[in-house]
């Protein structure tokens, strides 16, 4: 147990093995820092890794009375952070688990705790521990979808979980004020910006808005370092890399249409697209010459196919075009199938298939799921009947697309 400022400790885990991580092997290892906070009433802001919550749990009760324990704060859910949670929550009887609403079922299931056990916090909310208090913001998708930050109010410090992190296993320093002048964190610091943070980059000016308007002392993440100084330049870090994008994109958009719910896709996607400030063409193929289509498809950026069900088949003309895509310049486009259907919908996937055919960078769930941990946007993009049931998750497929044209 490490104080890090009045009456707030890290009780975290250096862990000082290669460790294997999201699909990578942390050469210099990591830490999982957990912090507990001491007032009237006491909280603990996230945990260990599942491999040792019984390590955590055994010196979280030799510290303390756990039934004492009144809150648990699960920024995040991934078992890294929370992987305690089943073994101190069974001996911190009285406590309340703190989190946000898509976290309770997650952590529901993975640690076979009641629903009566928690408590959702929403953005901005304040929960007051005695002279201290808790603020909680929302960051969703840095880097899954329930994720949030605590903020200590009268002690300025910000619990940031994966946020702001680094992955190095330090078992003589915590803090960056404790490294010695000519020791600098930043390479470490970006590398994990880029392996962790980047494939959620849209998410980061968001967060960087909570954040900025903040008086800051302290950021104390869930791996690495706390930081303690300069905190401008560890933020700037992340508001510069996610301002970085390609500008003047084109993207087009064809389908075709036959009780117009498909259009009616299209036009939700062009417009969340033209919202970010994308130059869209969206045409409807039955309309249209082929020789142009195949000029504009050459000179876009990016590419959205749109098609309905017809008996299992592509209608119109749409599937003349997607067969000559392999004879044009189009590999390693980005691209992406959606379309609309009543009963079966296997057009879309075979939209999908020749795109694939084509070497086109094609959209998929797989792919999404593995870059980014997002499972709940599918590619295709399917909808049946009136798309306008389904417009959050067409926006969210429309973000995603813009991200992959962006970067």
């Amino acid at each position: 147990m490490r104080e890090i400022t009045k009456n707030v400790y890290w009780v975290g885990k250096v862990d000082d093995r290669k460790v294997p991580f999201h699909r990578l092997v942390l050469e210099k290892g990591t830490s999982y820092n957990a912090y507990l906070i001491k007032d009237e009433k006491t909280a603990l802001i996230d945990t260990v890794d599942i491999l040792f919550g019984k390590e955590f749990t055994d010196k979280m009760a030799e510290a303390m009375d756990l039934a004492a324990l009144d809150y648990i704060v699960i920024n995040h859910t991934e078992p890294d952070h929370s992987g305690a949670l089943g073994s101190i929550a069974r001996k911190a009887v009285n406590a309340k688990i703190l989190c946000t609403a898509p976290a309770v079922y997650e952590l529901m299931e993975m640690y076979k705790i009641g629903k009566e056990r928690f408590q959702v916090v929403t953005n901005g909310e304040e929960i007051s521990l005695g002279e201290k208090t808790l603020v909680f913001y929302e960051t969703p998708y840095l880097h899954t979808e329930e994720t949030m930050v605590t903020y200590l109010k009268e002690d300025e410090v910000l619990f940031t979980c994966d946020i702001f992190s680094t992955h190095v296993a330090d078992k003589e320093h915590l803090l960056v004020s404790e490294l010695p002048e000519d020791v600098s964190i930043m390479e470490d610091y970006d590398t994990y910006y880029q392996l962790i943070m980047d494939p959620h980059r849209r998410y980061v000016l968001p967060m960087i808005d909570v954040v900025k308007p903040l008086s800051l002392k302290i950021i104390a993440p869930s791996h690495g370092y706390v930081l303690d100084q300069n905190l401008p330049s560890y933020i700037s870090v992340y508001e510069n890399h996610a301002l970085e994008s390609k500008k003047d994109l084109s993207a087009l958009i064809l389908f075709n249409t036959m009780s117009g719910n498909t259009k009616k896709m299209a036009r939700m996607l062009e417009n969340e697209l033209v919202k970010e400030g994308i130059k869209v063409e969206a045409i409807n193929t039955e309309k249209a010459d082929l020789d142009e289509i195949y000029t504009k498809i050459q000179k876009a950026d990016g590419i959205l196919f749109g098609t309905s069900t017809r008996y299992a088949d592509i209608p119109g003309n749409l599937e003349v075009i997607l067969k000559e895509l392999k004879d044009l310049e189009v590999e390693g486009k980005p691209a992406a199938a959606f379309g609309s259907y009543g009963w079966s919908g296997e057009a879309v996937e075979v939209v999908e298939d020749y795109l694939r055919a084509a070497d086109l960078r094609t959209l998929r769930s797989s792919d999404i799921i593995k870059s980014t941990g997002m499972s709940d946007i599918e590619f295709p993009l399917r909808v049946r009947f009136n798309p306008e049931n389904s417009e959050k998750e067409i926006k969210k497929a429309a973000a995603v697309f813009i991200d992959v044209l962006r970067y």
